[in-house]
């Protein structure tokens, strides 16, 4: 018999030989019933909890602990890493590995940190590296690392099972924010269905509510006012927490702002302040929405003055948050500096739009963004009202240069 089976076989032996249905067995060792039933059939791979569990039950004297370990030895003989795949991966797999092999925690730095909480902090670090790295670049590590996240889920039970699977689904929504950054609504809006699968299967049941947010700024960026307004409304209904129903609010405010509703505009950005000032605990990697801005308010209220026909107004509230962003977080300060730079233009200040947009367009040049290209276009046709003008007429080629690379 195939080694991978052994451990699946032999638990079924003793299960029928004791005269109990794997219901039975399942209520006594706490795991689903679909769950072991794919454990005695070799589908899904045991853990050292499950064994040492049956073990003592059914008083085997260790053949379970044995058939794990012979299992895992296999397992880890087939499976262990090449350094070219160490490399691509990172040091997700290798933890990985050694968590399964029965480690509860890894040291770093000189502190334990469970796995749950290693790769929180891997997607926090993630999501600074995707400040300065395309999507085309990330995503594969974001994927891999995710994969990493799932396949030490399905090792493990109890709150550290739940644990990691709210763990993947923030991946889940990073990758769908990437991949939207990459071009791909489509692939967007799946990972972020697949990131509230598995929040419920983790207990998270307000990830549903967020993902409406995400499906409002696809809404959003397509030029959908009414759609942008529904989906944010739907999610602000809920019961979700106060941060959630704040960033749904601010995409109210910003269909509004498409819409031309400058009062109902407002309203949604009152609310969003009011909600958004609430202080939540919240684990260091699993923070929802952006975690750049000093004020997100501030920052969006700016964005809906341009896009309420208010280009001044825009600029002045644009300019003063963009000061507050982090040097390190270029992505931000591209997206809101060249919606400055954009505003500027609206206003009449050809040459001040120029000197903000010149140094973001060049990083745009290496980190493109599918999103950022909507304000591209719009700025391009700013600047055609200036063609007289010799350093916006300077600058048009390098703009032109990114709205004609590929993404």
């Amino acid at each position: 018999m195939d080694i991978p089976l052994r451990f699946g076989a032999e638990l079924r032996r003793l299960r029928e030989s004791s005269g109990m249905t794997i219901q039975q067995l399942a209520d006594v060792v706490s795991y689903s019933r679909g769950h072991l039933s794919k454990i005695e059939r070799g589908v899904n791979p045991p853990t050292r909890d499950l064994a040492q569990r049956c073990d003592s039950y059914f008083e085997a004297d260790g053949r379970l602990r044995r058939a794990f370990m012979a299992e895992m030895e296999s397992r880890g003989k087939r499976r262990k890493p090449a350094r070219r795949q160490v490399i691509t991966t990172g040091i997700g797999s290798l933890i990985a590995t050694r968590l399964v092999e029965g480690s509860r925690a890894v040291h770093v730095g000189g502190d334990e940190l469970p796995p749950g909480a290693l790769f929180r902090e891997q997607l926090r670090q993630m999501k600074q590296l995707g400040q300065s790295l395309p999507p085309t670049v990330m995503l594969p590590v974001l994927r891999s690392q995710a994969s990493n996240v799932l396949t030490l889920a399905s090792h493990t039970t109890g709150t550290s099972r739940a644990e990691l699977l709210v763990t993947a689904s923030r991946f889940a929504v990073h990758i769908g924010w990437v991949a939207q950054e990459g071009g791909d609504d489509t692939a967007a809006l799946d990972a972020t269905a697949e990131a509230v699968e598995l929040a419920r299967a983790g207990g998270d049941e307000h990830l549903a509510d967020y993902a409406l947010v995400r499906r409002a700024l696809v809404a959003y960026y397509s030029g959908h006012a009414t759609r942008t307004i529904a989906l944010a409304q739907q999610a602000q209904r809920s019961a979700a927490p106060p941060r959630i129903r704040g960033l749904a609010a601010q995409r109210e405010a910003q269909g509004y702002a498409l819409a031309g509703d400058e009062g109902a505009c407002l309203q949604a950005l009152d609310r969003a302040r009011d909600l958004l000032a609430v202080k939540e605990e919240v684990p260091d990697g699993t923070a929802l929405g952006t975690t750049q801005l000093t004020d997100s308010v501030s920052m969006v209220t700016g964005w809906c003055m341009y896009d309420l026909g208010r280009p001044r107004q825009a600029a002045a509230a644009l300019e003063r948050e963009c000061r507050r962003i982090a040097p390190h977080a270029l992505n931000t300060r591209m997206r809101y500096g060249l919606r400055h730079a954009l505003a500027l233009a609206a206003s009449g200040e050809g040459e001040r739009s120029c000197e903000t947009a010149r140094e973001l367009l060049g990083f745009m040049g290496t980190n493109p963004s599918a999103t950022v290209r909507t304000d591209v276009r719009r700025l391009d046709r700013e600047w055609s009202r200036f063609r007289g003008n010799a350093v916006v007429r300077g600058l048009r080629p390098a703009l032109a240069n990114v709205l004609n690379a590929g993404i």
